[in-house]
């Protein structure tokens, strides 16, 4: 993967993860934040889909190693909203 791709994919995942968190409620969350919740939301999500047998597109293509879009905006809203019932409920 060339430097303009990692760019590029650590891009796409910051968007994935500030829509899963605008979704999930919370707003106002920093860039690296939003990175490591498009990641874990592509993990969640993939795996969530592949549990369903639904079809894992859209993907974005970065040489070998694909993206699900949406998969994960849902994982992240997912994850957001799992974080929070957890704050929420220690307060």
């Amino acid at each position: 993967m060339s430097l303009f791709g990692l760019f590029f994919l650590l891009l796409i995942a910051s968007i994935c993860g500030a829509l899963g968190a605008r979704i999930a409620g919370r707003r106002g969350m920093g860039c690296l934040t939003s990175i490591v919740l498009g990641f874990i939301g592509a993990l969640i999500g993939t795996f969530i889909a592949r549990q369903l047998d639904l079809p894992l597109f859209p993907w974005i293509r970065f040489g070998d190693n694909p993206f699900p879009l949406l998969w994960a905006i849902l994982g992240a809203a997912l994850f957001v909203a799992l974080l929070n019932l957890l704050s929420r409920s220690g307060k």
